[in-house]
């Protein structure tokens, strides 16, 4: 059973054309659990479609606790199905579905997978995921242009994006941490399951299309805010003292610099340095 898991935000016409890429075949056993996180949203109700099931959040829980909630109803109903996390902002090209189950037989070893994700016009936009932690470096390289006929590469992390979880490998639900609203929980999520001694891979036997920040360009501000606190705490999480006070200081002084040619930038990176500092202070008294 394979259960599409997707986020709205005020989103319910890209969810539309996600959903309407989804094959509806009997062949292979799927469902579509979309959990709203923008509750005055009226149009999400208009959605039709077989075994579509729509969670209510309440309020804007994020991303990461808004995939809780669904992977948490998922678990509890099927703990050995396949869940695809996916962005409402992407679709599935044609003869996507088919290749999954396959995929997951011939490679039952693997935990978390990452697919191939293209841009609109056709570029990469997702490959693979590296991280270097002596450098701080969280890197999206491909990994699967020099690995043309392999089945799939391991890496580091892959985007929350597109992902698919084993979840038969998991004897507890798996969880993004709550701690991050949005942006950098997919790379948390992958690395402490890897910690754990999970498989991670990026595989290009099937893709999505992405219509890249179709929904966070919406707010730039907040875009950079959010990205901006993720950013500090997996640094903080992940790397030395010596390389994250680096790194937090070119980050500031770089959006001070932004505030003259990209206001909304600039404060969106200052808010979400203010956020991290009053965090830390605050729970470490």
């Amino acid at each position: 059973m394979i259960y599409f898991l997707t986020v709205n935000y005020y989103s319910t016409n890209l969810i539309a054309r996600l959903i309407n890429s989804i094959p509806a075949t009997q062949d292979i056993p799927h469902q579509i659990v979309v959990v709203n996180n923008s509750a005055d949203d009226r149009t999400l109700p208009e959605l039709h479609a077989e075994s579509l099931q729509i969670l209510e959040a309440k309020t804007n829980l994020g991303f990461g606790k808004a995939c809780n909630r669904g992977l948490n109803w998922i678990y509890e109903r099927n703990p050995n199905a396949i869940v695809w996390i996916i962005n409402p902002d992407t679709y599935l090209p044609e003869n996507t579905l088919e290749k999954v189950p396959p995929f997951f037989n011939a490679h039952p070893e693997l935990s978390i997978v990452g697919t191939l994700i293209y841009t609109l016009v056709g570029d990469i936009w997702f490959a693979g995921g590296e991280f270097i932690p002596k450098l701080g470096a969280i890197l999206s390289t491909d990994l699967l242009s020099s690995h043309p006929d392999t089945a799939y590469v391991s890496c580091d992390w892959v985007s929350g994006c597109s992902l698919l979880i084993n979840l038969h490998h998991f004897r507890e639900c798996p969880q993004f941490d709550p701690a991050y609203f949005l942006y950098y929980e997919d790379f948390d999520f992958c690395r402490r399951y890897v910690m754990q001694g999970h498989q991670i891979a990026i595989t290009s036997q099937f893709a999505v299309v992405h219509e890249a920040s179709a929904i966070a360009n919406r707010n730039i501000a907040k875009k950079f805010k959010h990205s901006t606190y993720s950013y500090l705490l997996t640094l903080e999480r992940y790397t030395n003292k010596a390389i994250f006070l680096l790194r937090f200081v070119r980050l500031t002084l770089h959006a001070f610099i932004l505030l003259l040619l990209k206001p909304q930038t600039a404060l969106g990176k200052l808010a979400g340095i203010s956020r991290y500092l009053f965090e830390k202070f605050s729970n470490d008294q």
